[in-house]
């Protein structure tokens, strides 16, 4: 079993910024992307952005230039620095991973969720 737990988010002004962490335990043998998405009321979940094992990172056009996505492959943890927010960022955001599990199953595990709130 894989667990992922996100913190930092919070209420925050436009023009503010925050960092989301998102740190993954349990059964892990290695994990390929990382990414966070997010889920405003009425809205579909969207990616927000993706990092690899290898490779480029993806962003969402709607957050490039001003989202940072990073990782640290040592504490199997990612992050979101977000900065320049916007009211429009107000959402739930979520933190996946694709797994590769000692057992040699591949499955993909969401976060619980972390409350963002941009005030104008």
């Amino acid at each position: 079993q894989v667990q992922l737990v996100e913190s930092g988010g919070g209420l925050v002004q436009a023009g503010g910024s925050l960092r989301l962490s998102c740190a993954a335990s349990g059964s892990i043998f290695s994990i390929n992307t990382m990414g966070w998405y997010r889920q405003a009321p009425g809205k579909q979940r969207e990616l927000v952005a993706a990092i690899p094992s290898l490779g480029s990172t993806i962003y969402a056009d709607s957050v490039k230039g001003r989202f940072t996505i990073s990782r640290d492959n040592a504490k199997n943890t990612v992050y979101l620095q977000m900065n320049s927010l916007k009211p429009e960022d107000t959402a739930v955001y979520y933190c996946h991973a694709d797994v590769v599990t000692y057992t040699n199953y591949r499955v993909v595990y969401w976060g619980q969720g972390t409350q963002v709130t941009v005030s104008s």
